[in-house]
């Protein structure tokens, strides 16, 4: 099994993790909220933790929470992403649910997109991106040039993504506010191909219409559809968070939906502290079947 991190961060780092939390730097704002993952005790002492952290969540239910601050911060500010001819920008906030509007890890994925788009030899690649949130993926796609279609289940998040690309002077990704299963259905029945696909779903969720989604009730199916609406030159890329999975129930997934699966990257991703623990963050997935 293979482990990716991302390394080409300036403006994000991890400090440290453990004991159900982790501690972040996004910018020059230091955030500490919860991480189910971290099961080890943290390396730096409380002490440092407190001395470091501007915020603080404070979970109040099962999702939901508050921040507290221990300096004065905005509740708003912007991020930026830039490796090689890749510059993209985000939009971060301090939400209730803990997150801020970005997944730092799969920044490993953007330079993917962008680099296996701009080697495509297409004039202008087709690219899907599912479960896009806020839209790391499409930015990366739009940069590289492709024509992009931004599909997520949430107005709000879709709302979000915009600003995202308008401050990454980007412009023309097509949005979709819908159900990421129902949107692929409709896709291969209307014949509509594309060379890349990016699917990150969550781990459990609710789609436009209050649809329940369970990654491991869907997963097969979705990417038996996905298979159908691949061009013959084309990249995948799937990342999960769901505890349940493995990069061998990937594998098995990826190579009985997909014919002539090449350059297959498989295994853990994960985020290096600067205190020297790895993070585990999930699964990853990606192939392509271009000549790079």
């Amino acid at each position: 099994m293979n482990l990716f991190t991302a390394e080409n961060w300036k403006d994000y780092e991890l400090l440290d993790c453990g004991d159900l939390e982790k501690l972040e730097r996004f910018g020059n704002i230091v955030l500490r909220r919860p991480e189910p993952q971290a099961l080890w005790q943290k390396e730096y002492s409380e002490q440092e933790w407190n001395k470091l952290a501007d915020v603080k969540f404070i979970q109040k239910g099962s999702h939901a929470g508050e921040w507290k601050k221990n300096k004065p911060v905005s509740d708003k500010w912007q991020l930026g992403y830039k490796h090689g001819d890749l510059s993209i920008k985000f939009n971060l906030s301090l939400t209730s649910f803990k997150h801020v509007g970005i997944f730092p890890e799969q920044a490993l994925n953007w330079d993917f997109i962008f680099n296996t788009i701009k080697k495509l030899e297409v004039e202008q690649p087709r690219v899907l991106n599912l479960f896009a949130y806020t839209g790391g993926a499409s930015l990366a796609a739009k940069a590289a040039g492709a024509d992009v279609t931004h599909v997520d289940s949430i107005k709000q998040v879709i709302n979000w993504s915009k600003e995202n690309m308008e401050s990454s002077d980007l412009k023309d990704i097509r949005w979709v506010v819908e159900d990421a299963l129902k949107f692929v259905k409709r896709e291969v029945k209307r014949g509509k191909k594309y060379h890349g696909i990016v699917l990150d779903p969550p781990a459990y969720g609710i789609g436009a219409n209050g649809e329940r989604w369970k990654l491991e009730d869907s997963i097969n199916e979705i990417l038996a559809d996905i298979s159908n609406l691949l061009e013959e030159k084309h990249f995948l890329v799937l990342n999960v968070y769901s505890l349940g999975l493995s990069p061998l129930i990937l594998e098995n997934l990826i190579k009985t939906n997909f014919q002539n699966v090449e350059n297959l990257d498989l295994g853990e991703v994960y985020l290096n502290a600067k205190s020297g623990i790895k993070l585990p963050l999930g699964i990853l997935a990606r192939f392509n079947n271009i000549n790079l």
